[in-house]
């Protein structure tokens, strides 16, 4: 083992919750005290164990599909978004519903309604059976098709090779997209792109600040669950700038210390469904193992903020 003088941890920030996943929870948080439990939310409202079972404890309901919320009930929608379908099933319901989507990914469901609308093969990078792949397909699904990375692309067919868009899933690695759309544009030259970028503000920064941590450690810990794709990601990311070994837990206990093995430098950040607690858990596990020393590494200042759903905050506004 290395010497404990030696051991450090470089923590990334920004790091953890992003404004599009603090509004989801909050979105669910709020609800419950004003409207009681039980609330309904279709889908894990963002895609991380800790905080569906701390919302499930509180009274909120997950389920996979709209038929299984009692007609008349409040239903949220997830972070990921939802396809127009979905909203029909909730009218014939008669469910109230309550729109968590992201306003990011919001932007790229009206992106894929403008292309369509002017007839565009719309080629949409991304992970097939994601939640917000499937949301955002549902907008024009005549006109998308799926392209799930760089080695996908030869695979693609559309009608007019001079009439094709891109757009992606907002949580996606930053390199591995570009590399995509380069390998599109080769076969499509005249690709026209978003109007502006799909992937997030949080994705790409925390990917940024996992870069410069990932090239100075030898482990790098990852605090996320296994469904979220932008946590998974940065450990892909961590690997590829230069960490020896980068691994994914969603709690501290679930840490080898195996992985500790002559390692003097651990690097540690979460995903943006991530609360800090489970941060914090992760620091106080290694300082007990002599990693006491902690040095915050900011690569990108953020002050993102997004306004409640407009469901709820009407009903906030309304007089007692």
């Amino acid at each position: 083992m290395t010497s404990t003088a030696d051991r450090r941890v470089l923590l990334a920030k920004p790091r953890g919750y992003c404004a599009g996943v603090d509004r989801a929870v909050r979105t669910v948080e709020i609800a419950l005290e004003k409207y009681g439990a039980p609330i309904y939310v279709r889908k894990q409202i963002v895609h991380n164990v800790h905080v569906v079972k701390t919302l499930e404890e509180r009274g909120a309901i997950f389920v996979d599909e709209t038929e299984e919320v009692p007609e008349g009930a409040i239903v949220i929608f997830s972070a990921h978004g939802v396809a127009p379908a979905v909203h029909e099933e909730a009218r014939a319901r008669n469910l109230r519903t309550i729109d968590a989507t992201c306003p990011l990914v919001t932007k790229v469901h009206k992106e894929a309604v403008r292309f369509a609308a002017d007839d565009y093969d719309i080629l949409l990078i991304g992970h097939e059976g994601h939640e917000e792949v499937i949301g955002t397909s549902g907008e024009a699904p005549d006109h998308i098709r799926l392209v799930d990375g760089p080695d996908d692309v030869a695979n693609v067919q559309v009608r007019d090779p001079d009439k094709v868009a891109w757009l992606s899933q907002t949580t996606l690695s930053v390199d591995e997209t570009m590399a995509t759309v380069a390998a599109l544009r080769e076969r499509f030259p005249n690709l026209v792109d978003p109007p502006s970028d799909d992937i997030c503000y949080a994705t790409q920064n925390r990917q940024t600040a996992v870069k410069q941590i990932a090239a100075q450690a030898e482990l790098v810990i990852v605090v996320g669950s296994q469904n979220s794709s932008n946590s998974v990601r940065l450990v892909e990311v961590a690997k590829e700038y230069g960490a020896k070994a980068a691994h994914l837990v969603d709690y501290a206990d679930q840490i080898d210390p195996a992985w500790l093995e002559g390692v003097s430098t651990v690097g540690v950040t979460s995903g943006a469904s991530v609360p800090e607690i489970l941060v914090r858990g992760v620091l106080d596990w290694l300082a007990e193992r002599g990693y006491d020393r902690v040095e915050e590494i900011e690569s990108v200042p953020e002050s993102m903020r997004f306004a409640l759903p407009k469901e709820l905050r009407k009903d906030l506004r309304a007089p007692a």
